[in-house]
């Protein structure tokens, strides 16, 4: 049974224990609802929750706890021949992963019979060109021994889904007479159910640290599996990007050197566009404007952080880069052989900061007092002397995070630089020639006919980990600024 259809079935018993609920509530107190401890509706929710809450828990459970188990069971059927010399057991069991998705892929869209999908004698050829016809990603020919395995996955995980319908099913069902059977007069059903919406809301908070944690966690187990493979000391420490998928990684060089210059590169230069404009926006908008030109200006401005970054790749690949090149290139100074550039990524990557970096200063100047402004005109001052002695100094600290934070969004970019930037890994200083970052690179390692066994695709995931961790690090340093020299006003 499909989840969505599993849900749907939960949510009507639950609705249906609701009205059962509150109807059985005044039944007990002779339909006065004076004779209830708490309002109709708390008896309804305590059925509700009786029903929702288990059923729904138990469902999560079950998704989380299925794969590991058949995922555990499925790697001991794989025999030690069938694991490739420089590969692993879990590199095998993703191959499994994909080619049992495959197979449902292929089985759904008419390219492969089901009886050929579920045949553990199948001939290996006809099934490797089916799953090739349905358009998933098979790099050689599926073995014996990884299309049973994809098999075994597949009618484990369909048996493991048809009973968890059955039990979260009946487990609702039982909650709901839980709870109409504690439905009377004198049950505090307001304290149960303010307790349960308590404890729920305490789980919904916690959902964005566990999925930090979930996220950290795979990244740290599929980058230990990259350096089983390769040597940790020439990926951090090498100068030249040049990955091979014609064998197991013996041929390539992943050094990451390079590409961790071309994103700070690009990123220095998106920050020399975004913030002297967007300070200099702030200022403006914070100290000279109007209240009619703010109220029309900064909500104008913050439309730019509302552009999907597709958008702006498409800026920089049609509009920027030619510019660019007509200014640059072969016809003007020489300088630019082809639009794609640093310069190109990393102007239009300043445009589309400027927001962050203006939206943020500006909050941070208005947070200055007043009275400090009326102080320095007491003295004197000018108007730009308030500004550039008084207010700026005052909100410096601010301004400084917003800047990091708005680093830390450079760094993290993907869509401008794939499109604007290009893909050569250099070393280089000049913003006019073709560079590339991590972020692209990952999206280029995992894209394509990739053997995910080899340290090629897994070399995206040690990527992303030195990523989250500048990223992370701006990030704390950025807060740490803004709290240790950031001034209370009152």
């Amino acid at each position: 049974m499909p989840i969505l259809w599993l849900f749907l079935i939960v949510a009507a018993i639950s609705v249906i224990g609701y009205v059962m609920g509150r109807s059985r509530a005044l039944q007990s107190a002779g339909g006065d609802i004076r004779g209830l401890h708490s309002l109709p509706n708390f008896y309804g929710a305590n059925v509700m929750l009786k029903t929702m809450v288990p059923a729904f828990g138990l469902l999560i459970i079950w998704l989380l706890v299925q794969p590991l188990y058949v995922n555990s069971q499925v790697s001991g059927m794989i025999p030690d021949t069938a694991i490739k010399e420089g590969s692993s057991r879990s590199l095998v069991m993703a191959e499994v992963r994909r080619a049992a998705s495959g197979l449902d892929a292929a089985v759904s869209q008419g390219q492969l019979p089901a009886s050929v999908a579920r045949d553990p004698n199948a001939d290996v050829a006809v099934v490797t060109q089916g799953l090739k016809d349905a358009g998933q990603v098979v790099t050689s020919e599926i073995t014996q021994p990884i299309l049973n395995a994809a098999q075994s996955y597949t009618s484990m995980n369909a048996v493991g889904y048809s009973a968890m319908s059955v039990v979260v099913i009946l487990l609702a069902l039982a909650g709901a007479a839980i709870g109409w059977w504690q439905t009377h007069a004198d049950y505090r059903a307001r304290n149960v159910v303010e307790q349960g919406v308590r404890v729920l809301l305490l789980a919904a908070a916690s959902i964005a640290i566990l999925t930090t944690i979930g996220i950290v966690l795979s990244l740290v187990f599929n980058t230990w599996e990259f350096f089983k493979l390769y040597p940790a000391s020439d990926f951090f420490f090498g100068t030249t990007w040049s990955p091979s998928f014609s064998g197991r990684g013996g041929s390539s060089e992943l050094g990451i050197i390079p590409l961790l210059w071309g994103t700070f590169y690009i990123s220095i230069v998106a920050l020399l566009v975004a913030v002297p404009i967007g300070l200099f926006a702030a200022i403006y908008l914070s100290e000279y404007a109007s209240p009619r030109v703010r109220a029309f200006a900064k909500p104008l401005l913050e439309v730019l952080a509302g552009i999907p970054t597709i958008v702006y790749g498409l800026f920089a690949l049609l509009t920027v880069g030619p510019l660019l090149l007509d200014v640059f290139g072969d016809n003007g100074l020489g300088w630019m052989k082809a639009g794609t550039a640093v310069m190109t990524a990393g102007l239009v990557m300043g445009i589309m900061l400027i927001p962050f970096v203006s939206s943020l200063s500006d909050d941070i100047i208005n947070a200055v007092p007043q009275a400090m402004r009326d102080g320095s005109y007491g003295l004197g001052a000018t108007q730009s002397e308030t500004i550039r002695q008084v207010v700026l100094p005052a909100a410096l600290p601010g301004i400084v995070g917003a800047i990091l934070l708005a680093a830390s969004r450079a760094i993290g970019e993907t869509m401008i630089v794939v499109l604007g930037a290009g893909a050569a890994a250099r070393l280089s200083l000049n913003p006019f020639e073709a560079m590339t970052t991590v972020t692209a690179k990952i999206v280029s390692q995992l894209t394509g006919d990739a053997d995910f066994a080899s340290p090629e695709a897994l070399v995206a995931f040690a990527l992303g980990m030195t990523l989250f961790i500048l990223t992370l690090g701006l990030n704390v340093f950025a807060l740490y600024i803004v709290r240790k020299y950031r001034e209370q006003y009152e």
